[in-house]
């Protein structure tokens, strides 16, 4: 079994996005691959197919069911906020312990049936999740590689290797940096991938050129 953390030097850098090429990658090569995404904010139930919830789903061959949106992301917010912050517009908390033991449990389903399981975060590495907890605790928590997503605009040196040194600074693996390429960056992609190579000592550098199809990676 595998399981990887998916998260990002900051939100709309396109984790969706490359979990999504990640899974499909992975079922071409015959994995079995599974994917969660616990907690979500910015969730409209109206059209779950518009949601990072409702892309993997279809990405992971799911039906866009509530029974299989529960399992997928349990925790929704509506207000497109930290989901501390969308959650206290909703008079409630993200129960930080509960998101830890679901998270667990999938783990160890996955162990038992010898797949790959991929836990997307949301925003980026030190987004909060609660009064005093990020996703980098999360992350922490669970005892699994990371998988860090960043862009190709001009600033995501300094946002990576910044998310990086707090990921190692809790002495979390780090399997690989995914550069997403950002459309009509004025940064030509190989120049940040030399850059970040320079700085980041053994951790795989890949790159995800940016797709005409998609008006946003992610």
């Amino acid at each position: 079994m595998s399981a990887f953390f998916v998260t990002a030097t900051g939100t709309e850098i396109g984790k969706t996005y490359v979990t999504e090429k990640l899974i499909g990658s992975w079922l071409q090569d015959g994995r079995d691959v599974r994917a969660l995404k616990p907690v979500i904010s910015g969730f409209d139930p109206r059209h779950p197919e518009d949601s990072d919830t409702g892309h993997l789903l279809k990405a992971t061959g799911k039906a866009l069911t509530l029974p299989e949106i529960d399992t997928m992301s349990p925790w929704r917010y509506a207000a497109p906020l930290s989901p501390d912050m969308a959650a206290e517009r909703e008079n409630q908390r993200v129960p930080y312990s509960d998101v830890v033991a679901y998270c667990k449990r999938a783990i160890a389903r996955s162990d038992s049936k010898n797949a790959t399981l991929l836990i997307e975060g949301i925003g980026g590495v030190m987004v909060p999740l609660d009064e005093t907890r990020t996703i980098l605790d999360l992350i922490d928590a669970l005892k699994i590689p990371a998988i860090l997503v960043c862009g190709s605009y001009l600033g995501t040196l300094s946002h990576t290797l910044t998310a990086l040194l707090v990921l190692r600074h809790r002495g979390i693996q780090v399997d690989r940096v995914i550069v997403n390429e950002t459309n009509g960056s004025t940064v030509p992609l190989a120049d940040v991938v030399t850059t970040l190579e320079r700085f980041s000592e053994d951790i795989k550098i890949e790159t995800l050129p940016f797709d005409p199809k998609f008006s946003e990676n992610g």
